[in-house]
């Protein structure tokens, strides 16, 4: 803390405590009637609240003055584990709206089981077309090695 600010002092006046008594109760015990009045706070005067509302307000000009700076030593430190972990909170994010649009569009009446229809169509068409015939594997794994090879980089360039 800094030794040039004082801290705030309070003082507070003791409790001040009556007890009454009763001696004309007819019972063997007396009456006791106490009361207990709260102490009350002797608050700075103004210009010390004053002076204590400057230096809050300087402490606090001083550190969102030197804030631009602190960030960009942060962020220059913490860089690739800042962009790796923004990386995988967006791409979780995209795949929770991606799942909230694709449940919003198969409430609506017959598009889910249309899709469902396509997606069967598209698998029959597709075990015709690539899985029925040895040539056609063969086709087919030639398209999956090609496009290894395009994704890896092993591939001259097409001009």
């Amino acid at each position: 803390m800094d030794p040039e600010l004082k801290e705030t002092e309070f003082t507070t006046a003791p409790p001040k405590v009556t007890v009454e008594v009763d001696p004309t109760v007819n019972d063997s015990k007396p009456a006791f009637e106490t009361t207990v009045e709260d102490s009350t706070l002797n608050l700075p005067s103004g210009d010390e609240t004053q002076e204590q509302l400057r230096q809050i307000w300087e402490r606090v000009y001083n550190f969102l003055a030197g804030l631009p700076e602190y960030l960009s030593e942060f962020f220059g430190a913490y860089r690739r584990p800042l962009i790796t972990l923004g990386l995988i909170f967006g791409s979780i994010v995209s795949v929770k709206l991606t799942l909230a649009l694709l449940d919003a569009i198969n409430d609506i009446p017959l598009l889910e089981p249309t899709f469902e229809l396509i997606g069967l169509a598209y698998t029959a068409w597709f075990v015709y077309r690539y899985l029925r015939r040895a040539e056609n594997r063969r086709e087919l794994l030639d398209i999956i090695d090609n496009f290894k090879a395009d994704v890896l980089g092993r591939n001259n360039p097409r001009p």
